[in-house]
């Protein structure tokens, strides 16, 4: 495992599920957000590296975007049970959540794969799940923009509605599943000092903006991917090529070769709720 630290930026009715491998002992959390895992051989390469990762750098809880985990697209009851074998807590999608039928239920049995939480409330699942460490909880929120996207509830109304939820931790992480920079930017600063940290998913692409926000919001504009290095958002380029240049469709493939998993760790404080800390990491 290779780990590079791309940049660092410090300063001095709730669905329950339990993590596993807590590390708490110092009243500070290290909440580690993983990008768009995909397809199988995103699946592989997160359970290859992710053990050690937490070890390294003493990881509490690991949040990722599953939402094209399953070869072809979209999330399966298989490829969510693999990224929870392989030591994610909580997983979260985005557009493509209910491109699988038989995800559905799922949806509605597992307290920690999370869909957008503005999508309608007739949609199987949740977006909001607290996770239960023993002695902190913490609360997870999935929303999706709706710039060059589905035309869904407001995400920012949603986000107010979640933050009233009565028991709410002081800790809260959302991952925002969004095409438009200037949108996840705008909601990281409606947000900030209301909860702990936000980051994006979707575009695949790792942004260099993670920071620390002026009332102590943790923010990153893209995770980035987990998958294959030479692809064109994980998949052969070739296919996205000829698509491009004839305008025709074509069946997205998986790439194959070496893969990264791109990340953002988090540190908050378990007593405030607020980040102290935004370290950018891709694992090679």
């Amino acid at each position: 495992m290779v780990l590079t630290r791309l940049g660092a930026h410090a300063n001095a009715s709730l669905c329950l599920s339990t993590a596993t491998n807590c590390s708490i002992g110092d009243g500070i959390l290290n909440i580690l957000c993983i990008g768009d895992v995909v397809g199988s051989i995103g699946c592989q390469f997160l359970r290859a590296h992710l053990p050690a990762l937490k070890k390294t750098k003493a990881i509490d809880l690991v949040i990722a975007n599953g939402e094209n985990s399953a070869d072809g697209n979209g999330i399966t009851p298989d490829s969510a049970r693999y990224l929870l074998d392989s030591g994610v807590d909580v997983i979260t999608t985005g557009n493509h959540s209910f491109r699988r039928r038989e995800s559905y239920d799922l949806y509605d049995s597992c307290e920690v794969l999370l869909r957008p939480a503005n999508y309608p409330a007739a949609a199987p699942g949740r977006g909001l799940c607290v996770v239960d460490m023993g002695r902190v909880q913490v609360g997870v929120i999935n929303l999706m923009g709706t710039a060059f996207m589905e035309s869904l509830r407001c995400p920012f109304e949603t986000l107010d509605s979640l933050l009233k939820t009565p028991g709410l931790p002081k800790v809260v992480v959302v991952d925002f599943h969004a095409e438009a920079t200037g949108e996840k930017r705008a909601l990281g600063f409606y947000a900030d000092g209301r909860v702990t940290a936000l980051f994006g998913t979707h575009t695949h692409v790792p942004t260099a903006d993670g920071c620390l926000l002026p009332h102590h919001t943790g923010y990153l504009t893209d995770a980035g991917m987990t998958g294959p290095i030479d692809s064109v958002l994980g998949v052969k380029p070739e296919i996205i090529i000829g698509k491009l240049k004839t305008k025709m469709p074509a069946r997205f493939d998986w790439a194959k070769g070496p893969c990264k998993m791109d990340c953002v760790l988090f540190t908050a404080e378990e007593r405030t709720g607020l980040c102290t800390g935004v370290e950018r990491l891709s694992i090679t």
